[in-house]
């Protein structure tokens, strides 16, 4: 199973839609997005992903109400927990656990942002994905990762 992941989208739509286009041509079959969407109205490129979606709220993330509203449900808390192709999952905005999360060995798979620097690396048995900042404002490079669980790699696209 392919997974798209992104983090960090602050609002930059004609990033979000260039995005979109290519986790759709790419058939991913679920995308992740580690926090910081910013305003709700990122929903108008998120809403054309051809497959499911899961979100996390980062500290940027203020107008939740309306955010939770749009994604139809599916932006929730951290640390959040979800299964796909029978690989454990956990998400995050922030870095602050990644390393214990990686050290318990319980997730197949850590997914987090906010630091705006790719991080993609595998710590025993996990793999660990940060796809840096699809926005590109704070380092002037949009990326986000697409990951294979069926053997548990993650390739680095930069827009």
């Amino acid at each position: 199973m392919f997974i798209g992941i992104i983090s960090d989208t602050h609002d930059n739509l004609p990033a979000i839609h260039k995005a979109v286009a290519i986790l759709n041509e790419r058939k991913v079959e679920h995308v992740i997005h580690a926090g910081d969407f910013c305003s709700p109205f990122t929903f108008r490129a998120l809403k054309h992903l051809q497959c499911d979606f899961t979100g996390i709220y980062g500290n940027n993330d203020g107008e939740r109400v309306l955010l939770q509203k749009l994604s139809q449900g599916r932006i929730f808390t951290q640390p959040y927990v979800l299964e796909l192709a029978e690989k454990k999952i956990v998400i995050m905005h922030e870095q602050h656990v990644v390393e214990a999360l990686a050290e318990s060995n319980h997730f197949d798979l850590i997914v987090y942002g906010h630091t705006h620097t790719p991080d993609i690396r595998k710590q025993g048995n996990t793999l660990i994905v940060n796809p840096g900042e699809l926005s590109g404002w704070l380092y002037g490079k949009s990326t986000m990762a697409i990951a294979d669980l069926s053997s548990l790699s993650a390739e680095l696209l930069e827009l």
